[in-house]
């Protein structure tokens, strides 16, 4: 019996001096000049490839672990419907949504506000005013609406927050129609690696 109690009173000892997991790095990083291109013609439909991103791998990528994919203005996610022929397959679970508030200022994740792609509509709504930029009729500048953050569960169920700050190749101060090119995104963004941590901090 002695040996009994001595052998719990061990096993109780070890559970309690147990260490915490080590949780890896928060990562922000910037992306610049992200070539999300298309081929279309001006008054015709776009097509053309989807730009594929992987927070973790900090990168583009051919395969189907894609966070966020880009094609001129529109953002998928790698979760949801998935489209018609041109868009990518989204075998992953995740989703999006955007907050209004500084950047800097977003600390935690709301997954009650996460959306998926479905066939009527994008978690990252596309159209100006309605998602995360301005189109103006009279200069045809594209520009990012300031203080909305794009917040995004990844494909494997991590967590990121993104900032777009240009959409025009090596974002020019003032972008001009006729000189600046479009479509290329400069973005800042905020990588949560660990799962079940909703917290950028």
């Amino acid at each position: 019996m002695k040996k009994i109690y001595k052998l719990l009173f061990i096993s109780l000892f070890f559970s309690c001096v147990e260490e915490d997991p080590v949780l890896e790095s928060i990562e922000t990083m910037i992306v610049t000049n992200l070539d999300a291109t298309t081929k279309s013609q001006p008054g015709q439909p776009q097509y053309g490839k989807f730009a594929k991103f992987s927070f973790s791998k900090h990168s583009l990528v051919e395969g189907d672990d894609w966070d966020i994919a880009f094609r001129a203005t529109t953002i998928l996610v790698n979760g949801g419907f998935s489209g018609g022929e041109d868009e990518p397959n989204r075998s992953g679970i995740g989703a999006g949504y955007i907050q209004v508030g500084n950047y800097g200022s977003i600390k935690t994740v709301d997954e009650s506000l996460f959306k998926q792609d479905s066939q009527t509509s994008k978690a990252i709504p596309t159209g100006s005013g309605n998602g995360w930029y301005n189109y103006n009729f009279q200069s045809h500048i594209i520009t990012p609406i300031a203080g909305r953050t794009l917040i995004f569960k990844t494909h494997n169920g991590r967590y990121a927050k993104v900032e777009i700050q240009s959409y025009y190749k090596d974002s020019p101060e003032i972008p001009n129609a006729s000189s600046s090119e479009a479509q290329y995104y400069t973005f800042t963004y905020t990588y949560q690696p660990n799962e079940g941590v909703l917290s950028f901090d």
